[in-house]
């Protein structure tokens, strides 16, 4: 990997780190949807004008049914499961979850796009190896009485869209420029989000504490606008399947923000699907060995 897309994989993987811990700040005192309005509105205002300045917004407007199809694959769904999920489970754990992108990115460019790297036994074997540790950690912290399934299944389906919209977006609007992609994407989710959450937003802010306003600004700026430009930047350099390798990253500051600023527990299930998901995800975003030449 080059220098500079060794610097952004590190940085969009710290940033895209940080969201689950400010969701539970945010969660104190806002409803979910305030949450994904108010971020997709503040990224927004921060990107659009600068689109609209530069001119990448016009070509944005253009393609504006992937860009649609992006923002619902992307936010409208996965932001949405991920902020309701963060009540009943631990924001480590949600972006513990989240790290199984790259196997469905796997099973996205082998199925669909008949990429035959995909099928290779390495990337099988992680992707395999990873959802056996995802469902060990789930049955084992089910019976134990430490999680509900149902929220585990609601963070695994907004991995599913994580996946999916990169490998859309490098394919369909891979000569959109990036600002004018994702700030007209948070302009049409704050659209969508406005009805939920305007009504609810007066009481919220007029209750709202210090922490969880700053968390929802954080979530908006850093999480949001400047964490997406960076891993768009990434794919142009990388691609989207090893992109979305950054999730290596992204759980190990989801846990270690998690355990150490919110007391989360380090459950049984996490002890056992940590190293399994771990190795999944080595051997998913590894290299086949080449096949040595047993000829004369």
């Amino acid at each position: 990997m080059p220098k500079k897309g060794l610097i952004l994989f590190l940085a969009a993987g710290i940033f895209w780190g940080l969201p689950y811990f400010f969701i539970a700040l945010a969660l104190e005192s806002f409803s979910t949807p305030s949450i994904v309005f108010g971020r997709t509105l503040i990224g927004a205002l921060v990107l659009v004008p600068y689109a609209a300045a530069t001119g990448v917004l016009k070509p944005a407007l253009k393609a504006w049914p992937y860009v649609l199809l992006f923002a619902v694959l992307e936010m409208v769904g996965p932001w949405y499961l991920i902020t309701e999920a963060e009540k009943s489970i631990s924001s480590g754990l949600a972006g513990l979850l989240i790290s199984t992108v790259p196997f469905f990115a796997v099973a996205i460019l082998a199925i669909f796009l008949k990429d035959r790297k995909a099928l290779r036994p390495r990337p099988l074997a992680g992707m395999i190896i990873g959802f056996i540790g995802v469902a060990t950690l789930v049955g084992i912290d089910s019976l134990a009485g430490h999680i509900q399934p149902i929220w585990v299944l609601a963070v695994v389906g907004a991995a599913l869209g994580y996946s999916i919209a990169p490998v859309m977006a490098s394919i369909k609007l891979k000569d959109v420029p990036t600002a004018g992609v994702i700030g007209l994407s948070m302009a049409i989710v704050a659209v969508l989000y406005a009805p939920f959450s305007v009504p609810l937003l007066p009481a919220e802010l007029s209750t709202a504490t210090n922490t969880a306003v700053i968390a929802l600004i954080v979530l908006g700026v850093v999480c949001s606008a400047l964490a997406f430009v960076i891993f768009f930047a990434l794919i142009k350099i990388i691609g989207p399947a090893k992109a979305s390798l950054i999730t290596y990253v992204n759980t190990a500051v989801a846990l270690l923000l998690g355990t150490i600023f919110l007391d989360e527990p380090v459950t049984p299930g996490l002890l056992v699907g940590i190293p399994l998901i771990t190795i999944g995800l080595y051997l998913a975003g590894g290299k086949d060995r080449p096949a040595k030449n047993l000829g004369a």
